[in-house]
């Protein structure tokens, strides 16, 4: 796996949740994400696999308006990437 904006604290902490959103075109992997990041406990990881390169630009941009923390976005070796969102509330 190779990083593509990867922090050590993103490494550090396995995902206590992953949604594949794989085959999805935005806005559905940010729909998945927002309808699912407050099934996990307060600062841990989702993880969003997909594959739309919109999706790659967008849950952060996401994260920004929402206040949560894009950690990091990890390409896959198959196809798209595992992107990390902390959940900050």
């Amino acid at each position: 796996m190779t990083s593509s904006q990867a922090t050590s604290a993103g490494s550090a902490q396995p995902p206590a949740l992953t949604i594949d959103a794989l085959g999805k075109k935005c806005p559905i992997p940010i729909i998945m994400l927002a309808d699912q990041i407050n099934y996990v406990p307060l600062n841990a990881i989702v993880e969003v696999l997909a594959d739309d390169p919109a999706a790659f630009t967008d849950i952060p941009a996401w994260c920004r308006l929402k206040s949560h923390r894009h950690v990091a976005s990890y390409e896959l070796p198959q196809r798209g990437w595992a992107i990390h969102v902390r959940r900050n509330y």
